[in-house]
C-alpha cells in the first residue's frame, strides 16, 4: 500500500470539494482532493446555476472569477408569474444586491482549471474509497488508483462527497441526528437549445402545477415542470413537455418561452435534509453530504460554498495558532445558515407548487400568500434578502 502524507483529504471534487481545496492552497495548505468519477462526468452533470451574490464575491476575490465576471448572466430581479399574471420583484432596489446565473459545470471547471496550476493533487475515477480513524489526531483515506492501493494520513479529512458518498455513513448512527421531508412531487427539468426570452427568471403558478423558466447561457434555457417523483420520462416526448410548459409559463403580457430542440431532461425528487451535528472528530462534511434544500430556492450550491469558506477559515485558523477553537464551532456555525435556508426553501416550495392533497381552502389561501409577497414592500424584501443571499461570516 503506497502511502501519502498530507494536511487534508477531501473526499469529493464536486464545488464543495474543489473550492475547498482552492481556499486551502491560497492558505498555504496542503490537501489532496479525490473524486470516485471522471474528470468529463463530474464537468458535463448539470446541476444548479443561480449564485448568490456572496458565492460570486468570493470566487472573483478568490481569483476564479474570470469567466464568471465575463460569461455570468447578472440579474437584478426574478418573476413570480401567478396563473398568468407576471409581477416582477426588484431584488437590487430592495437589496442593493443581484443574483448571477452561470452553471454548476462552469464553476467546476474553473476550479478545476485553478487546481491543475497548483499542482496539488487533484484524482480523479478513484475506487473503494473508505475513511477510518475519524476520532484519532491522524485519520486516514484508503483508495484504489490503477490497480493500486494507497493511504492518505492526514490531519483531518473533509466529507464533500454529496448526499450518496460514504463520509457521512461513517458516522456512528448514534452520534448524529437527521431531519428530514421528502415532498410528494419532483421536477421534470430540461436543457433546450433555444435563447432564453427573459432576461430573468420566472417561477410560475399554475392550475396544473408549478414550472419554472431559466436559463445557463444566451443559446441554452433550462426549464422545469413540477411532475410526479416516480414520473416515466418515456411518457414525456418533446411535444408533450413543450405543450405543458407553454401552457404553464404563458402569461398575459404575451411572454412564453421560446421553444428549440430538448437536449437533455431528467426528473428530479425533492427533499429537504439535514445532518446534525456536521463534525465528527477530525472529519467535517461540507454541501450536499450534510444537507440537502429544495432546488426552489436556489440555495444548494451556495450553502456548499458557505460551508467550506468557513471550514477553510477555521483550518487556517487552527495551522497558524494551533488553536481549535473556529474547527469546534464550525458545525454550529454553519448549521445557522442551513437552517435558515431551509426554512426558505420549504417556504418557496409550499407557496409556488400545486399539491394534491391540497383541499380548495389551502389553494386559495396560497394564491392570497402570493397576493401579499407581490403587492407588499416588506414582503418583497424578505424574499429578496433571502433569495440573493446573506454575506457569509
Amino acid at each position: 500500500m503506497k502511502t501519502i502524507r498530507s494536511q487534508v483529504g477531501i473526499v469529493g471534487a464536486g464545488p464543495a470539494g474543489l473550492m475547498l481545496g482552492h481556499l486551502l492552497h491560497l492558505a498555504g495548505i496542503d490537501s489532496v482532493i479525490l473524486e470516485n468519477r471522471s474528470e468529463d462526468y463530474v464537468i458535463e452533470r448539470v446541476r444548479a446555476g443561480v449564485l448568490e451574490q456572496p458565492t460570486v464575491d468570493l470566487l472573483i476575490e478568490s481569483g476564479v472569477g474570470g469567466r464568471l465576471q465575463r460569461d455570468g448572466l447578472f440579474h437584478d430581479g426574478i418573476y413570480l408569474n401567478v396563473l398568468g399574471d407576471r409581477r416582477r420583484i426588484d431584488m437590487a432596489a430592495l437589496t442593493g444586491r443581484r443574483i448571477t446565473v452561470y452553471g454548476q459545470n462552469e464553476v467546476v471547471k474553473d476550479l478545476i482549471a485553478a487546481r491543475l496550476r497548483t499542482g496539488r493533487p487533484l484524482l480523479f475515477e478513484v475506487a473503494d474509497v473508505s475513511v477510518h480513524d475519524l476520532d484519532s489526531k491522524q485519520p486516514t483515506i484508503q483508495f484504489a488508483k490503477d490497480d493500486e492501493t494507497h493511504e492518505i494520513r492526514c490531519d483531518f479529512i473533509a466529507g464533500c462527497d454529496g448526499f450518496h458518498g460514504i463520509c457521512r455513513p461513517s458516522i456512528p448512527e448514534n452520534l448524529i441526528r437527521i431531519y428530514e421531508r421528502v415532498y410528494p412531487f419532483a421536477w421534470l427539468g430540461i436543457l433546450a437549445s433555444a435563447p432564453p426570452s427573459s432576461p430573468e427568471l420566472v417561477y410560475s403558478v399554475h392550475h396544473s402545477g408549478f414550472a419554472l423558466f431559466s436559463m445557463r447561457s444566451a443559446a441554452l434555457t433550462r426549464l422545469y415542470l413540477q411532475c410526479a417523483p416516480d414520473e416515466d420520462l418515456a411518457e414525456w416526448p418533446d411535444a408533450r413537455i413543450w405543450t405543458e410548459l407553454l401552457t404553464r409559463l404563458e402569461s398575459n403580457d404575451g411572454w412564453k418561452p421560446n421553444v428549440g430542440p430538448i437536449i437533455q431532461k431528467g426528473v428530479t425528487g425533492m427533499r429537504s435534509f439535514v445532518t446534525e451535528p456536521m463534525r465528527y472528530g477530525h472529519m467535517f462534511l461540507a454541501g450536499d453530504a450534510a444537507h440537502i434544500v429544495p432546488p426552489t430556492g436556489a440555495k444548494g450550491l451556495n450553502l456548499a460554498i458557505a460551508d467550506v469558506w468557513r471550514l477553510s477559515r477555521a483550518l487556517a485558523h487552527y495551522y497558524q495558532s494551533g488553536r481549535e477553537d473556529l474547527l469546534d464551532r464550525y458545525s454550529t456555525d454553519c448549521l445557522k445558515r442551513v437552517w435558515r435556508a431551509q426554512r426558505f426553501s420549504w417556504w418557496m416550495t409550499s407557496m409556488l407548487h400545486k399539491s394534491d392533497t391540497d383541499n380548495p381552502f389551502d389553494w386559495r389561501r396560497q394564491l392570497a400568500e402570493l397576493e401579499y409577497v407581490t403587492s407588499s414592500t416588506a414582503a418583497m424584501t424578505s424574499l429578496a434578502e433571502n433569495y440573493v443571499g446573506f454575506p457569509i461570516e
